[in-house]
């Protein structure tokens, strides 16, 4: 036993120093390496190797994927250059694949010795093994929404140097064992760690049943949609879930959810601590501290430490950035697409509304005017035109339209131009844009807000920022009920959950139980948790992607049609530039006027294949081990 568990150590390289609270765990800074039993003898000691097994957790979407992984799928555009992001024609058979068994292998290391450990106390014990578990457990999952069923391995194998691995070689189990053992292990440690609303960093029993709903609502649905897509199936069922499977796990998803709704792992609640519902909500994303009862688990970040990211010095507007000069600004331009799925407050789903019913451009007084009414939920994760940032206005404009049609623009902003009869050269441009190819400012008219931090040096790559990238909140936890409850019938119940989450966007007119349909919850999910790795994994458990993404290019007609609809095609990003109106004649000179607009660097669209529904299990892997079957479509 001692042989493999002092290879784990020694990869590890324990600290020494113990931590004054839980929360800054994830910030031990290693000094020494330590024999198994030295290290297993002190709490202190356990929560530094626990530490490097949470900061290697996976995600596609966080801020270790820097800002890229936010592009994709046609909720933004890439104002970087790199823009066949937004045209991708099969996504390399599923570059989000994950396949890290040192992973596995040392989470389960690190069980073997917790279990064997003497020197710690029986709730330390319980408590750091159940932390272990859960990790492994979350990872499985991840695998497994990416890879279908794969090699379930509970214990650390241990080779023998006989020249013969084939003992060590496993078959993938089948996609609803993945699963099943994922629901289980969440059931086994639950009451094991703490109901308690500050443990955000670590393991909570929160955090454990989020990641049973969530991963049970996947199984439910995959097991209900698949049969759209019989074609993505394995026949040893390591790809697919037999549909008589579906209510068995949309109720355990169901109350799963309703336990941490009720409570019983804590009290969390919706984020309602600002009176300005957009503010609340982008607030929600920045706020670290105790009140955030939203929160379930996070991955954190600390100041003056070597855990920070660049999230904001890579998306700030152009001209608030504090390293703009460098070209860190701008990179992710949500896309209309998105916008105008953000519905307004009577719920009802209508496009931005730039011209009348004769084709006329409509005339606004202030930029932000056109987007009066909406969910707040629309500012709090987007910068529109005409608001600010960091308390400072933006400066977000396309140009002069004149009364003829014609556009006076520049590229660059700050050189001037004059206008038509006139002598004296004016700006011409918003600093921030839009302007097609100008890169690192928005493209579309919009940049994203969600995740931004105020503080003063978060923009700057000396300082950086430490705002947090929530895995599971409570909201999440809502609409999981909402869905589940809705698919197995409860109408009254799943309308209760979401009208709560629609509340807190200034939805007030609630949604009725013969109002819910499919098409909502769906919604409900694009608005509530984009740009938080949600959207791309919830099309593929709808069996909805290669619907939506079907490489098809978009018209203007069919983008500002059937908004709302699950199964309207989202291909090509496209965007709304604000103009400034000159006509010295007209009533309107000096309002603002929009067009929509795909920006010319957008010339595909892209195209979700059925081989995309699962990664691919790279070649390397598949010699090494010939007991795994290959992919569907692969």
């Amino acid at each position: 036993m001692k042989k493999y568990i002092y290879v784990f150590l020694s990869f590890l390289v324990i600290g020494t120093g113990g931590c004054s609270s839980d929360s800054e765990f994830l910030d031990i800074s290693p000094t020494s390496i330590l024999s198994n039993e030295q290290a297993f003898s002190d709490p202190a000691q356990v929560l530094s190797i626990l530490a490097n097994l949470y900061n290697r957790q996976v995600d596609i979407t966080s801020f270790n994927n820097s800002w890229s992984s936010f592009v994709d799928f046609g909720e933004s555009f890439p104002s970087d250059g790199n823009y066949s992001t937004v045209q991708n024609n099969g996504w390399g058979y599923g570059s989000w694949g994950t396949w890290d068994y040192g992973y596995i292998r040392d989470l389960n290391l690190f069980i073997k010795r917790d279990s064997a450990a003497t020197a710690l106390s029986v709730v330390d014990k319980a408590r750091f093994s159940a932390e272990a578990r859960f990790l492994r457990a979350n990872y499985y999952f991840e695998m497994t929404k990416r890879m279908g069923g794969v090699p379930l391995i509970l214990e650390p194998l241990l080779y023998d140097f006989n020249g013969d691995p084939s003992y060590l070689r496993k078959p993938r189990a089948k996609e609803y064992e993945m699963y099943d053992f994922i629901i289980k292990e969440a059931e086994a440690i639950k009451n094991d760690l703490p109901a308690n609303l500050n443990d955000r960093s670590r393991a909570s029993k929160g955090a454990v049943l989020a990641m049973e709903a969530r991963a049970a609502l996947y199984a439910a649905s995959i097991a209900k949609y698949g049969a759209n897509t019989p074609v993505v199936k394995l026949s040893g069922d390591e790809v697919g879930i037999p549909a008589n499977k579906a209510d068995g796990y949309y109720q355990i998803a169901l109350r799963a959810a309703k336990e941490i709704i009720s409570g019983s792992a804590g009290g969390y609640a919706l984020y309602q601590n600002k009176p300005d519902l957009a503010e609340n909500f982008a607030n929600l994303f920045l706020d670290k501290e105790v009140n955030n009862k939203e929160s379930i688990f996070f991955e954190d970040y600390k100041l003056k430490t070597s855990k920070v990211h660049n999230f904001t010095t890579s998306n700030q507007p152009f001209s608030s950035g504090e390293e703009s000069a460098n070209g860190d600004a701008g990179r992710i331009n949500p896309s209309l697409n998105l916008v105008e799925n953000f519905e307004k407050l009577d719920n009802t789903f209508a496009p931005m509304a730039h011209q009348d019913a004769n084709g006329q451009p409509i005339y606004y007084n202030n930029p932000i005017d056109i987007f009066a009414g909406r969910d707040a939920r629309l500012a709090g994760t987007i910068i529109l035109p005409g608001s600010a940032f960091k308390g400072q206005q933006l400066d977000i404009w396309a140009g002069y339209k004149l009364g003829n049609g014609q556009v006076v623009t520049n590229q660059d902003a700050s050189r001037f131009v004059a206008l038509p009869n006139t002598s004296n050269p004016v700006q011409v441009l918003g600093k921030d844009g839009p302007y097609n190819g100008n890169v690192n400012r928005t493209q579309t008219g919009f940049y994203i807000r969600k995740y931004l931090d105020p503080t003063p040096g978060a923009g700057s790559r000396g300082t950086n920022s430490a705002v947090a990238f929530i895995r599971y909140r409570y909201a999440e936890v809502l609409l999981n009920a909402a869905e589940a409850a809705f698919e197995l019938g409860l109408n009254a119940d799943a309308v209760n959950y979401i009208n709560q989450v629609r509340a807190r966007a200034g939805l007030t007119i609630p949604l009725k139980s013969s109002d819910l349909t499919f098409d909502r919850i769906v919604h409900e999910r694009r608005v509530e948790l984009a740009y938080e790795g949600h959207f791309l994994f919830d099309m593929k458990r709808w069996r909805l992607a290669h619907v939506v993404w079907d490489g098809g290019k978009m018209t203007t007609s069919e983008l500002v049609s059937n908004i709302g609809k699950a199964t309207k095609r989202n291909t090509q990003p496209f965007g709304l530039w604000p103009y400034k109106f000159y006509d010295p004649t007209s009533p309107n000179n000096g309002k603002w006027v929009f067009d929509v607009v795909l920006p010319n660097l957008v010339t595909g669209a892209n195209n979700f294949q059925f081989g995309n529904y699962y990664s691919a299990i790279d070649n390397n892997i598949i010699a090494a081990n010939p007991k795994l079957v290959r992919q569907p479509n692969q």
